[in-house]
């Protein structure tokens, strides 16, 4: 028997095609839509990453950055791509006058060095700082900090218990990790909530980092490996891309070819993953022909220990991360 069908997955329709019952891509399917079927705090929230249904009231919150350095610039730049805050509603800071000056005169919007100020009349609150210095900014603007402010931390290491300690009871907050694909829409950003957290603050944090990519909430004792994960993976898969096209160039490609055969292999293995829900090693055998050269290929990498010396870049990453707020 054959059919034929249109799936709409993950926001991407599959064209159609026809296929019999028992192919691979019918299990494909059937295990990708069990698995957007899944809830609770470690599914993969798809439906946040558009913004159609924002509320309005969202996009009349009042901002502040406290520390418009990469990530806050990142996460700055795409909120206004996306209409989520006016540049008259968002005011940041930096620790140097002259760098205020630079970055208040590059983005339209109020920069400033006193975080206090920024604070004061702020919805939301966005500490883009580093963990060692945090304690000292959230105590510096504790006395400003009102209890129907959302605080959101993308600090690493930093618990939000360390942070909810040293501000008024009551006020929420939240602990986000986004990685630097943010720059692009293709961010992953994972984040739990404190004690005081409400569900429209939820619904903010969803919203605000559904700018820049996925989200997904988690408990926070995986925070830490979160950090090692999707916040420094980035730099591993940026070392197999640059490995794959060196790979290219020693066999004679053009460098400039090899770039992106190498990154678009990379980008469309992990859409297969994600689209399909199907384990990566079974989306690996089936690149994988019996005596064909992908094999050869995956010998190598397994003499060359690409696996295990993966998982103990994370698991390091991981570790480092607990660190950083003592260091």
């Amino acid at each position: 028997m054959s059919v034929c069908v249109s799936v709409f997955i993950a926001g991407h329709t599959l064209n159609p095609f026809e296929f019999g019952d028992n192919s691979a891509r019918v299990r494909s399917i059937r295990s990708a839509l069990d698995f957007l079927k899944t809830q609770g705090p470690g599914h993969r929230n798809l439906k946040h990453t558009g913004l159609a249904n924002m509320p309005e009231t969202i996009q009349r919150q009042r901002l502040a950055i406290l520390g418009l350095g990469k990530m806050g610039s990142i996460l700055m730049q795409a909120f206004r791509r996306q209409n989520v805050a006016q540049a008259e509603n968002i005011s940041a800071t930096v620790q140097h006058p002259e760098r205020a000056a630079t970055l208040a005169s590059k983005y339209g919007i109020n920069v400033s060095t006193d975080n206090r100020a920024a604070v004061t009349d702020a919805d939301i609150v966005l500490l883009c700082i580093k963990p060692q210095v945090l304690g000292d900014v959230v105590q510096e603007i504790a006395g400003g900090v009102r209890e129907n402010q959302l605080i959101i931390s993308i600090a690493a290491s930093v618990p939000t218990s360390y942070i909810e300690k040293r501000l008024p009871e009551g006020v929420p907050v939240i602990r986000a990790m986004p990685n630097t694909p943010s720059m692009v829409g293709a961010g992953m950003t994972a984040f739990c909530c404190g004690s005081a957290v409400k569900h429209g603050d939820l619904e903010i944090a969803r919203t605000l980092f559904g700018t820049v990519g996925e989200v997904v909430r988690v408990d926070e004792k995986h925070m830490d490996a979160v950090t090692g994960l999707s916040a420094s993976g980035p730099a591993y898969i940026y070392m197999i891309l640059e490995s794959l096209a060196e790979g290219g160039v020693k066999m004679g490609l053009p460098r400039d070819i090899a770039t992106q055969l190498a990154a678009q292999t990379v980008l469309g293995s992990a859409k297969m993953v994600l689209e399909t829900g199907d384990h990566p090693a079974l989306l690996k055998d089936a690149v994988a022909t019996p005596a064909g050269c992908t094999v050869d290929g995956i010998l190598e990498l397994e003499e060359g220990g690409l696996r295990v010396t993966l998982i103990k870049a994370v698991v390091k990453a991981s570790q480092r991360a607990k660190e950083l707020l003592f260091s």
